[in-house]
C-alpha cells in the first residue's frame, strides 16, 4: 500500500459560494420589474398637469392573494399607498381573522392616478394592472366590486374567464390564478349591512388560504 497521502479532491465550482434560492431569484426580479412599471406611472402626463401623483401598490411583489379595488380613497393618496388607513385596517383585521399571513397580500388599484376620470374611457390604467397581475403572478386575486370586475374583464388577459356575479366563492379565472370577487371595501366601511355583506364574501379567502399546499 503506498504511503503518499490521498490527494486533496478539487472542490466543485460552485463549493463555499451561496446560491440563491429560487424564491430570492423571483423576489429580485419582481422589484426590479415593479420598479421600471412604477419608473413608468411617475412619468404620467395627467399626474404632471394636474400635480398629483400615482397611487402605488403595498405588499410583497412576489404575494400569493392580490387585493384589487376601484380608486384611492382621501387617506390613500396622500400617503400615496394602496389600502392605506381605513380601507388597510378593515383589511388587515378582517385577514387577521382568517388567520392569513398579511405578508401574503399584495394591494392595489385600477385607478392608480387621483386625477383620472372613473366615467373615461381606461388605458394606462389596464396597461398597469396587467403588468401588475404578470409580475406579482398571484394565486388568488379578490376582485372588490363591480366596477372592478368590469375593470378585469376588460383587460383581455390571457386565457382568463368572465369573472363570476356571485360573490363569495373561489374560481378560475386562469389556469394558474382564481379569482374570488367581494363588495368593494371602500363602500363598507360605514354600514353596518355593508359590513357584514363584505364580510360574508371575504371570509372565504380563510377557506381557500387554509387548504392551500404549504409550499
Amino acid at each position: 500500500m503506498s504511503s503518499e497521502s490521498p490527494a486533496t479532491p478539487e472542490p466543485a465550482p460552485d463549493e463555499g459560494r451561496s446560491v440563491p434560492r429560487i424564491e430570492d431569484a423571483y423576489l429580485d426580479r419582481a422589484i426590479r420589474e415593479m420598479h421600471l412599471l412604477e419608473e413608468r406611472m411617475d412619468g404620467c402626463t395627467g399626474c404632471a398637469a394636474a400635480g398629483t401623483f400615482p397611487v402605488k401598490a403595498s405588499g410583497s411583489p412576489t404575494a400569493d392573494i392580490m387585493l384589487i379595488k376601484w380608486q384611492s380613497s382621501l387617506s390613500e393618496r396622500q400617503e400615496g399607498v394602496s389600502f392605506y388607513g381605513r380601507p388597510g385596517e378593515a383589511v388587515r383585521r378582517s385577514v387577521e381573522r382568517l388567520q392569513v399571513d398579511p405578508s401574503a397580500l399584495y394591494g392595489t388599484l385600477v385607478l392608480k392616478c387621483p386625477h383620472a376620470d372613473p366615467s373615461a374611457p381606461m388605458g394606462d390604467e389596464l396597461e398597469w394592472l396587467a403588468e401588475e397581475i404578470r409580475i406579482v403572478r398571484p394565486r388568488l386575486i379578490v376582485v372588490m366590486g363591480d366596477r372592478s370586475i368590469g375593470a378585469m374583464d376588460a383587460l383581455k388577459f390571457p386565457m382568463a374567464e368572465p369573472l363570476p356575479v356571485e360573490q363569495g366563492v373561489v374560481t378560475r379565472w386562469t389556469p394558474s390564478i382564481e379569482a374570488l370577487v367581494t363588495p368593494d371595501i371602500d363602500d363598507s366601511l360605514d354600514e353596518q349591512d355593508a359590513k357584514r355583506r363584505f364580510w360574508a364574501a371575504f371570509r372565504a379567502l380563510g377557506d381557500w388560504y387554509a387548504a392551500e399546499p404549504p409550499w
